[in-house]
């Protein structure tokens, strides 16, 4: 959770402390509420702001506050050789990004601390205390306690160490002694055998599962004093294991590929004392430049590259020409990528490996057709009898197509009849005895797929999750339905095929037209244009009297045309200035809350229409407060807010862009309240989930891809990021009413300009069309 979102309610008043007793910043008392960072009122009597660099140890014995931004942990002074205190006159704060540390502090860790420091006299009854605060030190270091109490102490109080008290921990030391870390370091069975005088088997793999994560700790201590994040850390040992400095010192730009950026890792060559053989002409330096331009190619989208993409950000990188020339050069056949010498393009191995795999079996799948028999003419029959109306011509044609062919689509805008066609299908289906698996990527979309089709359905991470679609016998038959699948990314749709037998039937419904994933690749819309999968298009029916329009007025945006009327039927443009769009939103939204959600194309006007929107709508509702060791803190979230998840949590339920409605703000135990989803769950607000947790009442589009919504009222701003197909897509959303805000010139032009998604390079259109 960011410091902007979280401020702290109060930090106060020491308790009557002797020499010996641990102090701790939890047992600090004052009703002044202040922002994390900020000092409590009233207690302060000196505070020096030291130049010079100080340094201490300290055993943890306090963690007021940890986020994804920040860690707060504080701890007493230790003494040379012993594991008691120093004179206990003072203690030592320190606050640090978690990318700035090897690992996670916990209560008993030792950590050694070096950096300008501030001290700060307060007030401990009838004396004075000093806190000893280090913010963002110079070094910073964690080890695991050597020998003895400190052992002993830290393996009783580490969470990691479950089930192993006290006691246990004491019983430990007693059978191995000094001989502790060369047999706790490798988990063999002679080391289980030892262990198992003095613990239960679970007790054991708690112990070995505990230590694991410190005993990396000398090479997690030497990549943070080079300046290494945490997080790319542990992606590295993961891959390398004990062998990651040496990979780093053969080639430090191997930390690329593990999150750090060009330019950190030139820095890091720059000021460390490793005397690493770098030069700026280095081949090794050339190649990674040129992966890192292709990687910013894939982060827009593109599955492969050309030379006057990667140009820019090649003169960005290494700021000469010739340096420029070498790196086009350099390293091509070091396994990252593949140059087309016909045309010229650069691959990279992992996307040209992922379309390869999903072409190979999209196509075997396509070249099982004709199966349409007597059992699927006779399921077809059933299926349509129970229909309460006749399907169109085309229609007919689209459900005839997914019985014919192992893989089809059904594609169309909205209102042309997709769910129609795709529920007739999957009826004929079940009839013929097929298991049905539908899937679509947002939870609230696999809602409404359930609700529309009446079969089971789940979100493709709870598929991905689950054991893999394989037949258990000849006669079992699976199909696997993938809704909304214009948003199915290439990495997405290579781990579907990889999840599912060859024997799997197919069947994509989606509309091509609307925002591409977010991911790189566009897989419907290359399914489409390669014509190599048997697609029916779906056409909107000739309007019927007293419907809303949205379809036809969406059909005429994705042409390029703007609509004669900006408002018809259940459409209504309200011409604003770009200054007042923030809030005209917010006066829409109030006229009717329970219905309607707000889409704005940039995270800044989404937040500022999130403000003006609660302050509305919901002035007065409990705030979000919450206790983290013994210090109060503060969301700014009230009771029943519509709040917006950005991070995937499968485990709680959570996906990026679930929505739903704070509906406790009662804090038990290790939650400090509940969000109930759209989709019915509910859940807990710990500690991780409120990290993610946001206002909701307006959302980004991307948020919204999937999900549809009774009444929308959409925000319109030209930029990079509104387009056509943003505007097409934002329109589709809804389900019976529109309200677009903004300037009907910027309207004008952003329907009448190309979108941006046909400029996204992809191959697997090129693969699919192959012999």
């Amino acid at each position: 959770m960011s410091e902007a979102k979280v401020q702290k309610m109060h930090i106060a008043n020491c308790a009557n402390t002797s020499a010996q007793i641990e102090v701790d910043t939890g047992s600090f008392q004052n009703g002044a509420t202040h922002a994390i960072g900020q000092q409590p009122v009233g207690q302060l009597k000196v505070q020096q702001a030291a130049t010079q660099l100080h340094q201490d140890q300290m055993r943890v014995t306090s963690i007021p506050y940890s986020s994804t931004n920040m860690v707060i942990f504080s701890g007493v002074p230790l003494a040379k050789n012993s594991y008691k205190t120093n004179s206990g006159k003072y203690y030592i704060t320190i606050k640090v990004s978690p990318d700035e540390i090897p690992v996670q502090p916990a209560l008993g860790q030792h950590w050694s601390v070096k950096g300008a420091r501030s001290v700060d006299e307060v007030e401990a009854g009838d004396f004075l205390m000093q806190q000893h605060t280090y913010e963002s030190p110079e070094h910073i270091e964690c080890s695991l306690p050597e020998t003895g109490e400190q052992l002993i102490r830290f393996i009783a109080r580490e969470a990691g160490f479950k089930g192993i008290g006290e006691s246990k921990a004491r019983a430990l030391w007693e059978l191995l002694g000094k001989d502790f870390h060369s047999i706790v370091r490798k988990d063999t069975p002679e080391s289980r055998e030892k262990l198992r005088s003095v613990l239960s088997e679970d007790s054991i793999n708690a112990l070995f599962e505990g230590y694991a994560k410190y005993k990396n700790l000398a090479y997690c201590n030497w990549m943070t004093e080079h300046k290494i994040p945490a997080g790319v850390q542990q992606r590295l040992l993961k891959h390398h294991g004990e062998e990651s400095i040496e990979a780093i010192k053969q080639n430090p730009y191997v930390l690329i590929g593990f999150g750090m950026s060009f330019e950190q890792v030139d820095t890091m060559i720059t000021n460390c004392d490793l005397k690493l053989e770098i030069t700026t002409c280095d081949s090794k330096r050339l190649s990674a430049a040129l992966e890192t331009a292709i990687r910013k190619e894939i982060d827009k989208g593109h599955t492969y590259t050309n030379q006057a993409a990667l140009r820019p950000y090649l003169t960005k990188l290494l700021k000469d020409k010739e340096l420029v020339a070498a790196a086009f050069k350099a390293g091509h056949d070091k396994a990252q990528y593949i140059l087309n010498p016909d045309t010229g393009t650069y691959h990279p191995m992992a996307q040209l490996l992922m379309e390869n795999v999903v072409a190979k079996r999209l196509k075997a799948l396509a070249n099982q057709n004709n199966l349409y028999d007597e059992n699927a003419n006779s399921a077809y029959c059933s299926a349509v009898g129970e229909l309460p109306y006749e399907l169109t011509k085309k229609q007919v044609e689209a459900v005839i197509t997914c019985l014919d062919n192992a893989v089809s689509c059904i594609t169309g805008g909205a209102g042309t009849g997709k769910t129609t066609v795709l529920r007739t299908a999957l009826r004929a289906y079940h009839q013929m005895g097929f298991e049905i698996h539908a899937v679509a990527l947002s939870g609230r979309a696999a809602m409404r797929l359930h609700e529309s089709i009446g079969f089971i359905t789940s979100t493709i991470a709870k598929l991905l999750g689950e054991d893999p679609i394989e037949p258990t016998s000849d006669k079992q038959k699976h199909l696997l339905v993938i809704d909304e699948a214009s948003m199915i990314d290439l990495p997405t749709m290579y781990r579907l095929v990889n999840h599912i037998h060859p024997s799997v039937r197919i069947i994509f419904t989606g509309d091509p037209d609307q925002l591409p994933p977010i991911g790189c690749g566009k897989v419907l819309a290359d399914i489409v244009l390669s014509k190599a999968i048997a697609n029916t298009m779906l056409e909107i029916v000739k309007r019927q009297e007293g419907t809303t329009g949205i379809p036809e007025y969406s059909k005429l945006i994705n042409s390029g045309i703007v609509p004669e009327k900006l408002s018809t039927g259940a459409i209504h443009f309200h011409e604003t200035t770009k200054s007042d769009i923030a809030q005209v939103c917010c006066d829409l939204y109030q006229q009717s809350p329970e219905n309607s959600r707000v889409m704005a194309p940039t995270k800044a006007l989404v937040a500022d229409i999130n403000k003006l929107t609660q302050e509305a709508v919901n002035p007065n509702g409990d705030r979000l407060e919450f206790e983290m060791h013994g210090e109060r803190f503060f969301q700014n979230l009230r009771l029943n807010d519509a709040i917006l998840f950005t991070q995937n949590h499968y485990d709680k339920g959570i996906q990026n862009g679930s929505l739903g409605t704070l509906t406790s703000v009662e804090s038990s135990g290790e939650s400090y309240g509940e969000v109930t989803l759209d989709t019915g769950d509910i859940i807990e607000d710990t500690q991780s989930v409120l990290d993610c947790m946001e206002l909701g009442y307006a959302i980004t589009l991307h948020k919204a891809q999937g999900s549809q919504f009774p009444r929308i009222i959409i925000a319109v701003q030209k930029g990079k990021i509104v387009d056509r197909a943003w505007l097409y897509t934002a329109i589709t959303r809804a389900e019976a009413e529109i309200h677009i805000v903004g300037s009907s010139d910027d309207l004008r032009v952003i329907t009448e300009a190309h979108s941006n998604s046909h400029k996204r390079n992809s191959y697997l259109v090129e693969l699919l069309r192959q012999n």
